[in-house]
């Protein structure tokens, strides 16, 4: 390998190290916000592809996670500045409470495979309600599994999927 292939691939691949310091740091402020909360969890920290993810566990005491995942979105963010003011670097951690993205995954990739179906017998396309952008990613995979393609349109934070015919 070249000297620039190298510094490519290093470019490319994440730094193992510093996701890891997004985690904990995370982690830190997260732990700080449900003592001032007085709201009992676990906290487990991991790092998954090109990201940190930090998941509140066990929760008593609160709803964190809110009417459709936007409470957790405000705390991902917030998270995510915290992140940034220590390390100056923009994080893409990602912030998981009570497993509700797994949850919330299972039902999209089904919504997903389900309207990529309706589309392929009707032949039409079709918009789906707005989403957030882990939302979209998810039901575009799943579309692309099933063998149509799909396309994001609208402006955040009213943004959704349009599924097209083959």
């Amino acid at each position: 390998m070249t000297e620039a292939q190298q510094e490519t691939a290093a470019k490319a691949a994440p730094d193992l190290a510093a996701l890891e310091q997004e985690g904990e740091i995370a982690a830190d402020y997260l732990e700080g916000l449900l003592d001032i909360a007085d709201i009992d969890g676990d906290i487990d920290m991991d790092v998954e592809g090109d990201r940190a993810v930090v998941s509140v566990v066990d929760v008593k005491g609160g709803d964190l996670v809110g009417p459709n995942g936007e409470v957790l979105e405000a705390l991902q963010e917030l998270t995510r500045l915290a992140v940034h003011r220590q390390t100056g670097e923009r994080s893409r951690l990602m912030l998981d409470i009570g497993g509700y993205r797994d949850r919330r995954r299972a039902e999209l990739r089904e919504l997903g495979t389900k309207i990529a179906g309706d589309v392929k017998r009707s032949g039409e396309p079709k918009s789906l309600q707005p989403m957030t952008p882990f939302e979209r990613k998810i039901v575009h995979d799943a579309v692309a599994a099933a063998g149509l393609r799909s396309e994001s349109e609208g402006e955040e934070p009213r943004r959704f999927v349009v599924v097209l015919p083959a």
